[in-house]
């Protein structure tokens, strides 16, 4: 008899998470599925957009018949997986596996920790996820103040890296990038060297979310203002929708920044609103006047468009902190300094960022430099991209992540007898 396998995961958003899910339900099927019977339970995450797996049919309709569309569980599940936040993790099967990208910051909450001691095994995206659930202690109190319990990690976290789909994300030269809406579009951008800033604009002030595209783009212009010659910098930014709302939204903070200037020759900034497929996303990362990519991020789970933009043999300005510098290396990319300062309340998410955290500011002097050398200096800077996507090439691809998934389902245990529990509401702990 089959093992029953049901994952709970947000496979039919637009999302970090929704592309994660994908990956692994993938894996895990072309691994499992002459073993296993296998649902999956669609959820949301958050704001973002629902609707990816009707929009590529194509590629992903073999997975509509597993949908468990009724929300009920026909047995408990031999094998229970939930790709999600910590927080939300519940220990439904026989045997529990929790997926998370884990967090960006140096603390995390203790519902979190919680979360993982409920699960017979989570894995997180990078190292740096593993050492801050390893690393995050906390104490409960009740209402008089007295101590009721030590909240630290009791199961095992490990490592499971996103892999890059090698058949979406590679190499191709310019001349061979066949002429779609987005790649004409680019075409007419006047500069032909163009710094590319990927990622959600979140809440925070400027220098404060987590993406720091806020300070990204100031350092950018700081740079470069006055100068008679001038790189550009495209934008593919959203606040996290694709809204003409959410656009102008942008719009207007790019505005501001640009305000704060002193002075009245900027270079010029471009920006790319909406969701792209994973084929115009490649296009935009070989396109001849992307020339290097650029994230001054305070933290990162993993970092998948770093990973993704590494193919394309360009250089890549980052900072050496959290989850991508398990992919990326610093003698083939250029890693700017900088130091662990406290979240601001400003970027503080309640459950998640949380105020007693830290998270990494760069060293904009460090950052400064490299834009212009890169720049200026950009054949120096490019032996050195494509050692760095080799190393991604051979080392963090999808095939890659499956092999080394394959070990851990693997282990699932095959087991008989347990009767179905109820989900139940989670109380969140009092901590001080």
């Amino acid at each position: 008899m089959k093992q029953y396998a049901v994952i709970s995961c947000p496979i039919d958003t637009y999302s970090g998470y929704g592309a994660r899910s994908r990956d692994f339900v993938k894996a895990l099927y072309e691994l499992k599925k002459d073993e296993w019977e296998i649902e999956i339970l669609p959820q949301r995450w958050g704001a973002t957009p629902w609707g990816y797996i009707a929009d590529n049919e194509e590629e992903w309709g073999w997975v509509i018949p597993l949908f468990n569309t009724t929300g009920q569980l026909k047995k408990q599940p031999d094998f229970w997986c939930q790709i999600t936040v910590p927080n939300e993790f519940q220990s439904i099967g026989k045997f529990n596996l929790g997926l998370t990208a884990g967090i960006e910051t140096t603390l995390c909450h203790a519902s979190w920790i919680d979360g993982v001691n409920r699960m017979n095994l989570t894995l997180v995206s990078s190292q740096h996820a593993k050492n801050v659930f390893q690393q995050s202690t906390f104490t409960e109190t009740n209402q008089q103040g007295q101590k009721v319990r030590e909240i630290k990690l009791e199961k095992p976290v490990d490592v499971l890296f996103e892999g890059a789909d090698l058949n979406k994300y590679f190499f191709i030269e310019d001349e061979k990038i066949p002429d779609t809406d987005l790649v004409t579009t680019l075409d007419t951008i006047k500069e032909d060297f163009n710094y590319l800033v990927v990622g959600h604009w979140l809440q925070g002030d400027l220098g404060e979310d987590r993406k720091n595209i806020g300070l990204t783009i100031k350092t950018f212009l700081e740079t470069f203002k006055n100068k008679k010659n001038k790189p550009g910098m495209v934008l593919k930014v959203s606040s996290g929708g694709a809204s003409i709302m959410d656009r102008d939204a942008i719009l207007e903070k790019i505005d501001q920044i640009r305000k704060t200037i002193d002075s009245k020759d900027l270079p010029n900034l471009y920006l790319i609103h909406g969701e792209l497929d994973d084929e115009d996303m490649n296009y935009l990362y070989n396109h001849g006047k992307i020339k290097a990519m650029i994230s001054l991020t305070k933290g990162e789970g993993f970092g998948r468009p770093l990973l993704e933009f590494s193919l394309s043999k360009k250089p890549i300005i980052v900072t050496a902190y959290s989850g991508h510098i398990d992919f990326l290396f610093a003698e083939y990319t250029s890693m700017v300094g900088g130091q662990i300062t406290q979240i601001h309340p400003s970027a503080v998410v309640e459950n998640m960022l949380i105020a007693e955290s830290g998270w990494f500011s760069p060293d904009i002097k460090q950052a400064e430099f490299y834009l212009r050398d890169v720049f200026e200096k950009y054949t120096k800077y490019q032996e050195k991209a494509k050692q760095q996507a080799h190393k991604s090439k051979t080392m963090f691809s999808f095939e890659e992540m499956k092999n080394e998934l394959s070990t851990y389902l693997d282990k699932v245990p095959k087991q008989v007898g347990l009767t179905l529990p109820k989900l139940k509401k989670i109380e969140l702990p009092k901590i001080k």
